[in-house]
C-alpha cells in the first residue's frame, strides 16, 4: 500500500504534463527511440549560461522508482482522466532496476554560449521511445530557470566591471560582492531560491539566499558558495521608535566593534540619518570603528538616491579622488541599493555614478524579486523538441517549422556542438571534421546514463567556465 503521507514530489512518473501520458501508443510503427535537445531560441540576452542539469539530476534521476510509485501513479491517473503506460513503467522497473533508461549528453555547466545552439540532447533505451519526451516537463524546468538566472546575473556583471574598470583602481577585488541577492522570499518556492540562488552565485559571491549556498553544497561540493554580513531590517530600527534613531544606531556599532555592518537607514528621514546621524552625532564612532558601515536607502528613485547619500556623506566624510579621477569615500562608509533593483536600474545607475564623478567603488547593489523571481521561460525562449526518430534502427530527422513563426524552426537530426572561429556552432553530429589531431571536439558529453552520473562538476570549475 502506497503511503500517501510520504510524498515528496520526486516520483518522475508525477512530474510530467497531464497529456504526455497518452504519448506512448503515439509514435509510428517501429519506432525504438526518439531524440530531444533543449535551446535558448533568443530572448532577451545574445549568450547564456548553461547550468543547473547536474542539480537535478542528483535530486530526481539518481533515486529508482518503485512498485509503490507506479501504482500511485496509476491510481492518480485513472482518476485524473488519462491513459497510464503501467507496462511500460513496470519494464523500467524490472528491466533497468527503476532508474530511469535515457542518457542525457550536454554541454558543460558554467559554458557562455551564443543563442539558438544544442544545450543538451537526450535519448532513451531502446523500447522507450516515449520516455524521451515524457521527461520534458521537469528537465525543461530544471534548465531553463536557473540557466536564466546565471544569465541574468552574468550580464549585470558585465555592466558593473565596465563601470568599475573606468572609475575603480581595483576591479577584480570589488567586482565578486558588486551585486547581492536578497531574493528567497520573492521566490516562488524554497527550491526556486536554491536553483536561482545558486545560478546567482555562479557569478558573484554575496547572498542572503541561505538555500542558494546549502544546494551549492549539496548538489555542486562547494562548502561555502557565497557570503553575507550583519545587516538590520526596519523592526529591528522602528523597534527603538522615531526617538530613539540615534540610539539605535549607536547600539549597532557597540554591538558590532568590527567588520562590515549595514544599516537600512531611510525608517523616517534617509538625508537627515546620513547628515546628521551617522555624519554628525555619530561621526567620529563611525570613523574610529575597524571595519566599514554599509549606509542602506530603501526608497526613493534607485537610479539617483544612493547617489544623493553618497554625495551627502562625502560632505560630512570626506572624500579622496582616484587615479583614474573619481571621488572615493573613506573605507569606513560605503551604500548599498537593494530596492529597486533590476538590469535596467543597475545600468542606469552605474552611468549616473560616472555621469557626477562617483566611483562604483562607494556602492554595491542588491537584487530581490528582480534576479530570482521576475524571469520567466520566454525571457530566453527555453525550449525542448525532438529532433531526429529512430525507425527500425535507422534515424530519420524530425523537426518543426511552422509558416507562422519562423523563430519557432527546430533543429533536424542528431546534434553535436563544436567551436569553430572560436564562436559556439551547431552541427548535425554527421558533420563533425576528421583532422589530423583527430575527430573535432563536441561539446555535448554524456553525464548521465541509465541511473549512473558520469560528471560531476565543482561549483568552481563552473564559475570559471562563465567568468567575465
Amino acid at each position: 500500500m502506497y503511503d500517501e503521507s510520504n510524498i515528496t514530489g520526486l516520483n518522475p512518473i508525477l512530474t510530467v504534463d497531464s497529456y504526455k501520458t497518452s504519448h506512448f501508443n503515439q509514435y509510428p510503427e517501429g519506432t525504438t527511440r526518439v531524440s530531444s535537445y533543449i535551446e535558448a531560441r533568443g530572448g532577451r540576452f545574445d549568450q547564456t549560461v548553461f547550468f543547473g542539469l547536474q542539480a537535478f539530476i542528483k535530486a530526481y534521476l539518481l533515486n529508482p522508482i518503485t512498485q509503490a510509485d507506479i501504482d500511485f501513479a496509476e491510481d492518480i491517473y485513472t482518476a485524473h482522466g488519462v491513459p497510464f503506460y503501467k507496462e511500460g513503467w513496470t519494464n523500467i522497473l524490472r528491466g533497468f532496476g527503476g532508474f530511469l533508461p535515457i542518457t542525457i549528453e550536454a554541454v558543460p555547466e558554467g559554458t557562455v554560449m551564443g543563442v539558438r545552439n544544442v544545450q543538451l540532447q537526450i535519448t532513451a533505451e531502446p523500447g522507450f521511445a516515449w520516455l524521451t519526451s515524457y521527461v520534458e516537463t521537469a528537465l525543461l524546468r530544471a534548465i531553463w530557470y536557473p540557466s536564466t538566472v546565471a544569465t541574468l546575473s552574468r550580464e549585470a556583471k558585465i555592466l558593473i566591471k565596465d563601470a568599475l574598470t573606468r572609475t575603480s583602481e581595483d576591479v577584480d577585488g570589488q567586482l565578486p560582492f558588486k551585486l547581492h541577492d536578497f531574493g528567497a522570499r520573492g521566490a516562488t518556492s524554497s527550491e526556486a531560491a536554491i536553483l536561482g540562488g545558486m545560478g546567482h552565485l555562479v557569478n558573484f559571491m554575496g547572498t542572503d539566499t541561505v538555500e542558494a549556498v546549502v544546494g551549492a553544497r549539496r548538489f555542486y561540493g562547494e562548502r561555502m558558495a557565497g557570503f553575507s554580513i550583519p545587516a538590520t531590517e526596519h523592526s529591528t530600527m522602528t523597534s527603538w521608535t522615531r526617538a530613539g534613531e540615534t540610539d539605535a544606531y549607536r547600539n549597532l556599532l557597540e554591538q558590532y566593534p568590527t567588520g562590515l555592518l549595514a544599516c537600512v537607514s531611510d525608517s523616517y528621514d534617509i538625508m537627515n540619518a546620513v547628515g546628521n546621524i551617522w555624519g554628525g552625532e555619530l561621526k567620529d564612532a563611525v570613523m574610529a570603528r575597524e571595519g566599514t558601515l554599509v549606509i542602506r536607502p530603501d526608497s526613493g528613485d534607485p537610479t539617483v538616491m544612493p547617489l544623493d547619500v553618497i554625495e551627502l556623506a562625502m560632505e560630512k566624510f570626506g572624500f579622496t579622488t582616484n587615479a583614474k579621477g573619481f571621488r572615493v569615500l573613506p573605507d569606513q562608509v560605503r551604500v548599498i541599493q537593494g530596492d529597486g533593483m533590476n538590469i535596467d536600474t543597475i545600468g542606469t545607475l552605474l552611468l549616473n555614478a560616472e555621469a557626477r564623478g562617483i566611483s562604483v567603488d562607494n556602492f554595491a547593489m542588491g537584487m530581490g524579486g528582480g534576479l530570482l523571481q521576475k524571469v520567466d521561460r520566454d525571457t530566453m525562449k527555453y525550449a525542448m523538441k525532438a529532433n531526429a526518430i529512430e525507425v527500425n534502427g535507422e534515424w530519420i530527422d524530425v523537426y518543426k517549422d511552422p509558416i507562422t513563426d519562423a523563430g519557432k524552426k527546430s533543429k533536424r537530426g542528431r546534434l553535436a556542438l563544436v567551436q569553430r572561429d572560436g564562436v559556439f556552432k551547431t552541427i548535425r553530429r554527421d558533420e563533425l571534421v576528421r583532422g589530423g589531431h583527430g575527430m573535432e571536439r563536441n561539446y555535448l558529453q554524456t553525464v548521465f546514463r541509465n541511473g549512473k552520473l558520469l560528471v560531476d562538476d565543482t561549483f568552481a570549475a563552473i564559475r570559471e567556465r562563465a567568468a567575465v
